[in-house]
């Protein structure tokens, strides 16, 4: 069976338009979605319709936990007071998308559970149960292991870091599907997993940038200037 994991869209239409062209050519016998789909971009309706529509199954990523359950948020921010300005865009952003979806949307987003099992593949959106922490890419496999081993698939993947990779540790394989709409490796190209089999590939979809940040900027997007920089440098920013 080969099985794509496809995370972190952040309301990117564009980009998701491009990587579902690119399904298309790949033709996997099932498509996972991976968690943070609708916040801090130009098309977060269309791309949870869309999703419903293909019949994906999923996990809850933590911006679709902000967005249907603010509180989850409150709690994190809470542990970082430092980071008041960032969590006043964060927020700003949210009460906009939130709005957008409308109700019915956010109680679907709600009902996302935390982890999606086949016979080889495990999927989470960052560490099992938490939505909101994960190992970086650069951490030690010691600490990957603490987080990952009680899980028994051979294959585990998760989201939430934007960073690409695919790392052996022990019996397992470690994989990040990296990010369809906002990647943080410094290629602004889209990224999502193809698996076959034990083999795991990372795929790089190329999507129109510059119309992506026409639809941002023309969005009415909070704080639209923060998510183009982040688009176009493929890195982290700061509002």
């Amino acid at each position: 069976m080969r099985v794509a994991i496809v995370s972190d869209i952040h309301g990117n239409r564009t980009a998701f338009e491009a990587v579902l062209a690119d399904l298309k050519q790949t033709s996997p016998d099932i498509v996972f979605h991976g968690g943070d789909l609708a916040d801090a971009g130009s098309g977060p309706v269309e791309i949870v319709d869309q999703i419903r529509n293909l019949g994906w199954k999923g996990v809850a990523g933590n911006t679709d936990q902000m967005l249907a359950s603010p509180e989850t948020f409150e709690t994190f921010a809470n542990r970082a007071p430092k980071l008041a300005s960032l969590w006043d865009a964060i927020r700003n952003m949210a009460a906009f998308t939130r709005e957008r979806l409308g109700e019915e949307r956010l109680s679907w987003l709600r009902s996302l559970p935390l982890m999606q099992i086949n016979e080889l593949v495990a999927l989470v959106h960052a560490s099992p149960g938490n939505p909101w922490v994960a190992p970086s890419a650069q951490d030690s496999d010691e600490q990957f292991n603490s987080v990952y081993s009680s899980i028994a698939q051979t294959i585990v993947v998760y989201g939430h870091i934007h960073q690409p990779f695919v790392r052996r540790i022990g019996s397992q394989t470690i994989a990040n599907s990296g990010s369809v709409g906002q990647p943080h490796d410094g290629d602004h190209r889209s990224s999502y997993l193809l698996i076959d089999g034990f083999q795991v590939e990372i795929r790089r979809v190329e999507y129109e940038l510059e119309r992506e940040i026409q639809a941002v900027r023309s969005s009415g997007l909070p704080h639209a200037e923060w998510i183009v920089r982040t688009i176009e440098s493929a890195s982290p920013q700061m509002p």
